[in-house]
């Protein structure tokens, strides 16, 4: 069974997120007021051995067969304060499938909207011909390059640590988004 909540979306007052074991409660009680359940089991409360046997391990079992592609994050930025940081990792098999575009996109999205942020940024090493594909493709541009720190990639000699910013504004977002949003 998945353990600690997941998060897949916030906005300005919720937080939606996958169902735990511990949200057993909770649904029993939601679905135990006859007005909420009025147009979906006419009134009937949903038995919690419903949730215990039926639901909750359908549930899960969906969380389960559903295979990870990767992760995303959109973070307060460690090197730049102020700023968000945009970051992805996926699994050999989903490259090439637009998925960290797709994804990318919708967190920059979701951070210049729910977040509030001002400035969005990325980095890769420099030589990650992919990672700065999808960048551009997000519509981020360069701003500079760099050279990751020691303690980021241990044993590295400088040239093997050479990395690159991209980075778009609120107001760059918001203009290509009024243009029907980047393309591919």
């Amino acid at each position: 069974m998945p353990g600690a909540a997941v998060i897949l979306l916030e906005t300005g007052r919720l937080r939606l997120r996958r169902v735990v074991p511990d949200d057993l409660e909770r649904l029993v009680e939601l679905d135990s007021d006859p007005e909420v359940t009025r147009y979906t089991s006419y009134g009937e409360p949903t038995p919690r051995e419903r949730y215990e046997r039926e639901i909750l391990p359908r549930w899960f079992a969906f969380y389960e067969s559903t295979p990870l592609l990767g992760w995303f994050h959109l973070r307060p930025d460690r090197f730049d304060p102020g700023e968000q940081e945009l970051g992805y990792r996926l699994r050999r098999a989903a490259w090439g499938r637009g998925y960290a575009t797709e994804g990318g996109r919708a967190l920059l999205a979701h951070g210049f909207g729910p977040v509030g942020a001002e400035k969005i940024s990325a980095r890769a090493l420099a030589r990650n011909a992919g990672s700065l594909n999808v960048m551009l493709k997000c519509g981020l541009v360069f701003e500079r390059d760099f050279v990751w720190p020691e303690d980021v990639l241990v044993g590295r000699s400088e040239e093997e640590r050479a990395g690159v910013k991209y980075s778009i504004t609120r107001a760059r977002w918001l203009d290509l988004v009024g243009r029907g949003a980047p393309r591919d």
